[in-house]
């Protein structure tokens, strides 16, 4: 007994372009006159560019000080900063313990999937030299609806043709997890500090095969009680 599909986030999982984010970011906002600490930073994780926009200016004050169309170039500048720091990723990059359960899931024949709201993703995968490794990417260009919205769970189970009451997601952020319960998925966060994961571990290190199959048994022989 083992679960259909695993899917990933990526950022922060599979990878760390957080940092890379968070200087991007911070250097759009000085433009507004608008400081972007690390705490802030935090409230950006796993949420697309344009909610990441919009929460910047709120804590600026000046939602109203920009169009619609402002908005977006502020945004596609954003954008533009982040891809150029993108030319530093290698598959030294990719974070403790994935590669080696990637390789593990698909000699067990489990189906593995990506749910980004990165348009970036295909991008970023190329970089980490783990194309192969996906069998199915569902970014935010496939959705209206972010995280914490399981829109991106449900379109990477349909993508790879599973229900999602037969998977385990794997997020680092907390509109992350509670997609993924919101999706009918088991959660598994990366993380202390995140709250109504079905498992949390510290880090990526701890993530293995041996490891999601005994989540997985545990959970469901619960459920079976």
């Amino acid at each position: 007994m083992k679960p259909q599909a695993v899917i990933f986030d990526l950022d922060g999982v599979v990878t760390d372009t957080a940092h890379l984010h968070f200087l991007a970011w911070q250097s759009i906002a000085a433009e507004l006159d608008i400081t972007v600490d690390e705490q802030i930073n935090e409230q950006l994780k796993g949420i697309s560019r344009m909610d990441s926009l919009a929460r910047i200016l709120r804590i600026g004050g000046a939602e109203q000080r920009y169009s619609e169309q402002e908005k977006n170039r502020l945004a596609e500048r954003k954008n533009a900063l982040y891809v150029a720091s993108l030319q530093q990723l290698s598959p030294a990059s990719v974070l403790p313990g994935i590669a080696a359960l990637l390789e593990e899931l698909h000699r067990q024949d489990v189906r593995v999937g990506l749910a980004s709201v990165s348009l970036n993703a295909p991008r970023i995968i190329k970089a980490l030299g783990l194309v192969e490794q996906f069998d199915f990417c569902a970014d935010a260009g496939q959705i209206k609806h972010s995280k914490p919205d399981p829109e991106i769970f449900i379109a990477a189970c349909a993508g790879l043709g599973v229900s999602p009451a037969n998977c385990i997601g794997i997020e680092d952020a907390q509109a992350g997890v509670e997609a993924i319960n919101a999706s009918g998925m088991l959660s598994l966060g990366i993380g202390e500090q995140l709250k109504h994961a079905d498992l949390l571990l510290p880090t990526t290190a701890q993530l293995n095969w041996p490891l999601l199959q005994t989540f997985w048994l545990n959970q469901h022989s619960a459920h079976a009680v």
